[in-house]
């Protein structure tokens, strides 16, 4: 197949057909509700499958899960396709399934897709948390610190820990990189809560997604179809718009150039486009046109859905050579300038008033326009779009899980792993830290009750000292005393031995009467006993 059957010209039986080897340089879809966009998108998606090109399409409204599905004869819609079949010629049209895999973000309805902070970049994620030049600035800081350090910014736990830390080594880092202020750095956090809080902690972590899981093929050669549930996303549009730009990033930056292939290696459908470039700061809009124009050399085909063509900037609308325009409201100034802005877009043809067209074109119909395989646009035709061959409408939740639960992804995404990186390092280096204060702390409180028992030692010692010199002393002390009062006891007494000594020496009246007394008795006594002797002496001679 070199060619995707779009529709047939209103009133004729030329066909329109997307060449294959032009469906690489992008495409748009545009038109007011209720006009078809869904149902042209469908049978793109259809085409390309069968052509055995994957695709990726975002299911805002969550009726593009048909795509998993054939179509039935008693669903509603049957009558009013199977007669657009037979208007268009189409002899050989029914209903069939193409083959799908199913993500969500959230990994409610599919397999969860995740991506690291890292990988996200700073750009895109100050786009998501909608940052000031300022605040950016700090953030592109923030990584650049950690690439330094070897810090791994993994999820959204790690960017507030990087954050963290550089909000404590500001002064250390405004000398090196500019000025990083600790008021910045909380705004940067508060917009990282307000992103928590519209789901972004499901999108950033590990498993990262392989995007080779978005190339594959069916066993049967057809292209699987990527559904991304959007429906819930929605609710976050900037979540919804930085989170498929990053995806065309990452596409851009892996893929390897090809250049202008046979057939696309894939075709990405961004739905509700302009939320893509609602207040889009120039940085970002001048990425998405890098993008763009320069992915088509990886075999990568954009096309862009949308309400009114001009949501789309003019450096990127001129990089879509294949056009789809369904039709528009002119009720308002803003409706009218892009009637006219749509109408200007289109290689004229003498035979189709495109401004008045635009206004009249019936549900199903479209103005088209596409790349010719020389890569020149054909004229712009009113054209009825081909019905799709799989289900106009959601699946319910059993249908959807059966799909899930079967496809050739698995269980591959649906553990999330937690390996350490910029949270677990800083928080060890912190607790490392604080060991080696509190070491340092406890040793200076050691050091310091050291010296303090040294000193109280010294001190007890010099008293101690002192007070065994004053014992000393007053033992010595009254050791002299003692002595002293030894010899002054000696001298008394022997002054007392003296003295009584003398007294005993010396006779008292008493005794000098009775010495008186003794002595002239004695006397008396010699006398007699002298003159007794003397007689006996004599009288002994005498005989």
């Amino acid at each position: 197949m070199a060619s995707i059957f779009i529709g047939a010209h209103t009133g004729g039986s030329q066909p329109q057909q997307l060449e294959l080897k032009r469906a690489n340089r992008h495409g748009l879809i545009a038109g007011a509700t209720g006009t078809g966009k869904t149902v042209t998108l469908q049978g793109l998606v259809e085409g390309f499958s069968a052509a055995g090109v994957p695709t990726f399409v975002a299911d805002v409204k969550g009726d593009l899960a048909g795509l998993a599905i054939a179509g039935s004869p008693t669903a509603k819609t049957h009558e009013i396709f199977a007669a657009r079949a037979a208007e268009l010629g189409m002899t050989d049209w029914q209903y069939r399934d193409c083959p799908v895999q199913f993500w969500d973000l959230f990994g409610e309805q599919g397999h969860p897709i995740r991506t690291t902070v890292s990988e996200m970049g700073p750009l895109l994620l100050a786009r998501l948390m909608n940052l000031n030049d300022v605040q950016e600035g700090v953030l592109t800081i923030a990584f650049h610190v950690a690439d330094k350090e070897g810090l791994l910014i993994l999820d959204l736990d790690d960017l507030q820990a990087m954050l963290v830390a550089c909000g404590e080594r500001a002064d250390e880092l405004t000398l090196e990189y500019g000025n990083v202020a600790k008021p910045t750095i909380g705004a940067i956090q508060r917009s990282l809560l307000q992103l928590r809080s519209q789901g972004g902690d499901h999108f950033f972590g590990e498993p990262a997604l392989d995007l080779e899981d978005f190339l594959k093929l069916g066993e049967d050669g057809r292209g699987i179809v990527n559904i991304l549930a959007a429906d819930k996303l929605m609710a976050s549009p900037r979540l919804y718009s930085t989170f498929l730009l990053w995806l065309l990033s990452e596409l851009f930056e892996l893929l390897p150039e090809i250049g202008d292939s046979d057939k696309p290696k894939l075709c990405f459908f961004f739905d509700e486009a302009h939320l893509l470039f609602d207040d889009a700061p120039p940085a970002l809009l001048e990425k998405v046109e890098q993008v763009v124009r320069l992915i088509r050399s990886k075999g990568v085909g954009v096309y862009f859905i949308t309400q009114n063509p001009i949501d789309i900037p003019d450096k990127v609308a001129g990089q879509l050579g294949n056009r789809v325009q369904h039709a528009l409201r002119a009720f308002t100034p803003r409706d009218q300038a892009a009637v006219r802005s749509a109408a200007e877009t289109f290689r004229a043809n003498p035979d189709v008033d495109v401004a008045t067209a635009i206004t009249e074109l019936k549900v199903g119909e479209a103005l088209v326009s596409l790349l010719l395989p020389d890569g020149s646009p054909s004229p712009v035709e009113r054209t009825l779009i081909q019905p799709p061959a799989t289900r106009v409408g959601p699946l319910s939740a059993q249908e959807r899980a059966i799909f899930v639960g079967t496809d050739a992804i698995g269980s591959k995404y649906d553990t999330l792993i937690d390996r350490d990186s910029a949270e677990e390092i800083l928080k060890a280096k912190a607790s490392e830290a604080s060991a080696a204060a509190e070491a340092a702390r406890a040793d200076k409180e050691d050091a310091k009750a050291a010296a303090l028992q040294a000193k109280e030692d010294a001190r007890l010692a010099k008293e101690q000292a002192r007070a065994d010199a004053l014992a000393q002393r007053e033992a010595e002390r009254l050791r002299r005393e003692s002595e002293r009062q030894a010899e002054r006891e000696r001298v008394a007494a022997e002054r007392e031995a003296a003295r009584q000594a003398r007294e005993a020496a010396r006779p008292t009246m008493f005794d000098k009467a009775v010495q008186s007394a003794a002595r002239s008795a004695a006397s008396s006594v010699g006398r007699q006993l002298g003159g007794r002797l003397l007689r006996g002496i004599l009288g002994g001679l005498l005989k």
